[in-house]
């Protein structure tokens, strides 16, 4: 008869292989799985790059024509399409209203019912569609036909409904789209939105946009406080610790405590700055501090700021030279201004 301990031995380590076997086929499945999912995406990513650097290497014929009327026009750009076509129209509408070209976008069923309004003779229009058959866009263009509106077309087809009806006429390259069945709008919209920048960064070079301009469109967020002026958030006037080569130290300290920045600024005897004092000065100084003038005890040549430099920039100089605290000055080197790390911070610097 089998020994029933050695026959247990056996069942269990039976069970034990078999566990293991599974277990090993499971992390094999989901390690392909995972091998499956990268390399989708970036099937995804090439197809559509290749696409781009298919219209980068040749932009549409129209392409100059389109830029000079979006320059020449005195209203704004008018933006529109359909589903996904009208995704990419909004974006590109907010990237133009953004960079100095005012724009709008207009949805195309809202239009047939009383938006086509929004649309006058000093504007231009950009109508954006794939197949350039959208039937939604047809009062939009029989509008602007109508009122001689200079219009552009995007889309994948030269010979469509659209494009015949455009002055300038922006054909996309043949591509597949990314997806596996080769019909949802992906490689598509993504050529659409980088023609859209292209055109939204043409215009915005040619119109010599500055960044100062860029912040008055963007002055909430950390991108408005990455573009602020030393001006806009510097302390003034009387909120300045200032005092003279000959002031007393007793005196001085006063002033730096009653100011509260940790800093205080020495003129000479032309209002101009010839040093500053800080926490560190006053430690340097101790055994001798308070026989001394604020001339006696000031760092020379200080690191300053203007009041039209980035704060960000300033920001850079502090953290640089492990400071907290900055003069900004004007042309004749008069303090007119300081610039405080925290100021900085409340801003969203940092």
């Amino acid at each position: 008869m089998p020994d029933p301990v050695q026959s247990l031995i056996f069942c269990l380590s039976q069970t034990t292989a078999r566990q293991t076997n599974q277990i090993g086929q499971e992390i094999m499945t989901q390690q392909d799985k995972l091998a499956a999912i990268r390399d989708t995406a970036a099937r995804v990513l090439k197809i559509e790059a290749d696409a781009v650097m298919a219209l980068a290497a040749h932009l549409p014929a129209d392409f100059d024509g389109a830029v000079g009327a979006m320059l020449a026009t005195k209203g704004r750009v008018i933006l529109s399409g359909i589903g996904k076509s009208g995704h990419i129209a909004r974006k590109i509408s907010s990237t133009l209203a953004s960079t100095g070209t005012p724009s709008a976008f207009v949805h195309p069923a809202e239009a047939s019912h009383g938006d086509l309004g929004m649309i006058t003779p000093e504007d231009l229009v950009i109508l954006i569609s794939n197949s350039g058959e959208t039937a939604e866009l047809g009062d939009i263009v029989a509008h602007v036909a109508r009122f001689s509106i200079p219009m552009i077309g995007i889309s994948g087809r030269e010979d469509s409904t659209l494009m015949r009806a455009a002055q300038y006429r922006l054909t996309l390259p043949a591509a597949p789209e990314a997806c596996v069945i080769g019909m949802a709008p992906t490689t598509s919209t993504t050529l659409t939105l980088a023609l859209g920048d292209a055109l939204a960064v043409c215009v915005m070079e040619q119109r010599g946009f500055r960044p100062d301009q860029f912040r008055t469109f963007h002055p909430g967020g950390k991108l408005g406080a990455q573009l602020s002026k030393v001006a806009q958030l510097m302390h003034e006037g009387a909120a300045l610790p200032l005092v003279q080569v000959t002031t007393p130290m007793p005196e001085t300290l006063l002033v730096m405590t009653e100011k509260s920045f940790g800093i205080v600024g020495v003129l000479d005897g032309e209002g101009r700055l010839d040093g500053v004092i800080s926490d560190g000065d006053l430690r340097r100084n101790m055994a001798r501090l308070m026989s001394c003038t604020a001339g006696d005890v000031a760092t020379k040549s200080p690191r300053v700021t203007a009041p039209d430099a980035l704060a960000a920039e300033a920001l850079a100089v502090m953290s640089a030279h492990k400071i907290t605290a900055l003069f900004a000055l004007d042309t004749d080197k008069r303090p007119i201004g300081l610039l405080h790390l925290h100021d900085c911070l409340r801003a969203g610097l940092a």
